[in-house]
């Protein structure tokens, strides 16, 4: 068994980030001063040296200020920008909801696949999570379920655990992008995600899928 799996009502999908950057307002710019330390007749003494010091004090604090707020401007401008689909459980990995070709291997129906060799896109005849191995099938034939969205941890990252690959698998889903032909049809949302075990052979995907109910009724893929 490669994957422990969970069966979902879909969720509701996850609104587009406002586009636009925050308007923040760059801090005033404050007038940088290079006096020239010539000292002046008859102040060579101590009080000019004590004059001219107080003088680069003043410039120093003056330019610190404005990096300072600089620093302020651009540390708000990162956090309003932060990509959403890296925010929430705060692991990095990549995200994938667009088909990128190639998928799995034509010619098709393609027998006995493992889920680690999923891609994309996949379609599946009689689909079952739990099975070692899948049949996979043209989209354009009955198939039971799709494979719409999934998540790959970093290779050197350690088991994170079940709850927080539950959580991953659940955003999953809810960043899928579907396309009309999901609206032919009753479907749900299932998530799979690696055990223990499978992690430590190497395992470091969770997966989402639209599966429907009935049976091998889908006859399109549902991703735009």
């Amino acid at each position: 068994m490669h994957h422990v799996n969970h069966q979902d009502v879909p969720p509701k999908p996850a609104s587009p980030p406002t586009a636009g950057l925050p308007r923040v307002p760059a801090p005033a710019a404050e007038p940088v001063l290079h006096p020239r330390m010539e000292p002046q007749a008859g102040t060579e003494g101590r009080s000019g040296r004590v004059n001219g010091r107080t003088l680069w004090i003043a410039v120093f604090v003056v330019v610190l200020l404005a990096v300072i707020g600089s620093l302020v401007w651009l540390a708000l401008w990162l956090n309003s920008n932060q990509d959403p689909e890296t925010s929430g459980s705060g692991a990095t990995g990549v995200l994938e909801t667009a088909v990128t070709p190639p998928a799995t291997a034509l010619p098709l129906p393609r027998e006995g696949v493992p889920p680690a060799e999923f891609a994309l896109g996949d379609c599946f005849k009689d689909f079952d999570p739990e099975a070692l191995a899948s049949t996979v099938v043209a989209c354009d034939t009955g198939h039971s379920a799709q494979l719409v969205a999934l998540f790959r941890y970093p290779e050197d990252d350690s088991y994170p655990g079940a709850e927080a690959l539950k959580a991953k698998a659940l955003e999953a889903c809810q960043a899928a992008r579907l396309g009309p032909a999901a609206n032919d049809y009753d479907l749900n949302y299932e998530r799979s995600f690696p055990s223990t075990t499978s992690w430590e052979s190497g395992d470091r995907r969770v997966d989402c899928y639209v599966t429907a109910p009935g049976g091998n009724v889908v006859n399109a893929s549902v991703l735009p």
